[in-house]
């Protein structure tokens, strides 16, 4: 389970290192950088991918990407004394990200390519540290990668030997340098790093892919768009909670019974009280729709090590956040669970299930900040 999150320069993030618990809430008004939050935990899922820069190009490359305060913000500037204005930076262009847990913890620092590099908009990975324990120090470093060197400690003799020569400012020695043999860790890393799960893109509008006809298959992970909501919900009554998927259409919608057929392209129905026949899923409402997507998403017979859930609450009523909460929250059973989210009903709802790790986001000077947060020990690996 990851306990600490950490990021530097990204956005509105000028340095935030908070705390991760099982089930960990991020909320906070509009703008206040819940979004960079999401996207930071993200970023790291894409490093593991091979995708970090593709990812960060779509974003605007390095430059959209980056803190646009100044490096520091005095006393001076938050009392008015002095106005906030640009002034020379003295550090070195950088976007930092990183996370431990009680076992591992990584780092990776991005900053400005080379002058004579053809693409000066994609940024250039600098620095990469993986350690065991909770905070990096000089003995629990066992995978350093400074510009194009990657260095690996045995775990034998604990002597370094060079990995990599010569990698890409664009690749990560988690994705080139994940050896079974000597590497070992860097590819356990990796392939936790790649089972974390994300869903911010649960459409309900009437092209969504989650109303269109499918083939009915084998399931146990709702894809990213819920294109295949029909079976995995099949999958889950198969071979999963089936009492829970129960249980949790008669905690939002009392009466109604789902419906799922392997045998046709229609794969859903929802039966409700009062009508004589029931709703295929290019008929149900919107809220109705993304609560299923989300049933289907947290039930997953297959749980991963991490989900992380961006405003989940969209097109749902407020009558609708209890069942919801308590999906959530059973979730976090069987895996860490990141919740973003605005609505103050779903937190309370989550409060009255059993409570989470609560972040509440401000922004000040245009900076991102957790006042009543005690963040946990962090120290960066130095280019």
């Amino acid at each position: 389970m990851i306990t600490t999150l950490a990021v530097s320069g990204y956005r509105s993030i000028r340095s935030l290192v908070v705390p991760l618990g099982r089930l960990t809430v991020v909320t906070g008004p509009n703008g206040s950088g819940k979004t960079s939050l999401y996207r930071s935990l993200r970023l790291l899922a894409e490093t593991a991918q091979g995708r970090l820069i593709q990812t960060l190009a779509r974003e605007g490359g390095l430059q959209s990407t980056l803190w646009a305060g100044p490096e520091t913000i005095g006393r001076s500037m938050r009392s008015g004394v002095h106005p906030v204005q640009g002034t020379v930076r003295k550090g070195p262009v950088s976007l930092k990200l990183g996370f431990c847990d009680a076992a591992f913890g990584y780092a990776i620092d991005l900053g400005l390519p080379s002058p004579d590099n053809p693409f000066p908009l994609d940024p250039a990975i600098k620095v990469e540290a993986m350690w065991t324990g909770g905070t990096l120090r000089k003995g629990s470093l066992f995978a350093e990668r400074r510009a194009s060197l990657v260095r690996l400690r045995t775990t034998q003799t604990h002597e370094w030997r060079e990995a990599a020569y010569g990698l890409s400012p664009f690749d990560s020695m988690v994705t080139h340098c994940a050896d079974p043999d000597d590497g070992a860790e860097l590819l356990a890393m990796r392939e936790r790093m790649r089972d974390w799960r994300f869903y911010d893109a649960l459409r309900t509008d009437p092209e969504a892919p989650a109303r269109r006809r499918q083939v009915m298959t084998y399931t146990p992970v709702l894809s990213g768009d819920g294109a295949d909501l029909a079976a995995a919900l099949a999958t889950i009554r198969a071979v999963g909670d089936r009492q829970a998927l129960g249980g949790a259409i008669e905690h939002a919608f009392p009466g109604s019974t789902l419906q799922t057929s392997i045998d046709d392209l229609a794969g859903l129905r929802l039966g409700q009280q009062g009508l004589l026949r029931p709703l295929g899923v290019a008929e149900l409402s919107d809220g109705t729709l993304r609560y299923l997507l989300l049933v289907a998403a947290l039930l997953s017979p297959r749980p991963p090590e991490l989900m992380v859930l961006n405003e989940p609450e969209g097109s749902l009523h407020p009558s609708l956040m209890p069942a919801l909460a308590r999906l959530v929250v059973q979730a976090s059973g069987y895996g860490q669970v990141v919740l973003v989210t605005h609505s103050e009903a779903l937190i309370q709802a989550i409060r009255s299930e059993g409570g989470a790790t609560e972040i509440r986001l401000e922004k000040s000077f245009g900076e991102t900040e957790v006042p009543d947060c005690d963040a946990p020990p962090w120290v960066w690996p130095k280019r």
